[in-house]
């Protein structure tokens, strides 16, 4: 299984460009506080890497069976 990461968005894309703006939305992210689960692929790392300032990444804890 793939390593996964939790995104929070942290601050407000009012007053952003465009781009981060669209950025943060294909996260899945849309309020501030709203968190979101999503694979470490490269494509996610690198959005997150875009809007580092406007969010929070930590390692999802998985519950082991």
């Amino acid at each position: 299984m793939a390593e996964m990461i939790e995104i929070k968005l942290k601050r407000s894309t009012i007053g952003r460009k465009p781009d981060q703006r669209a950025t943060v939305r294909s996260l899945g992210l849309g309020k501030i506080n709203s968190t979101v689960v999503q694979e470490a692929s490269p494509s996610i790392l690198g959005m997150v890497e875009k809007v580092r300032h406007l969010v929070e990444v930590k390692p999802h804890a998985t519950a082991k069976e």
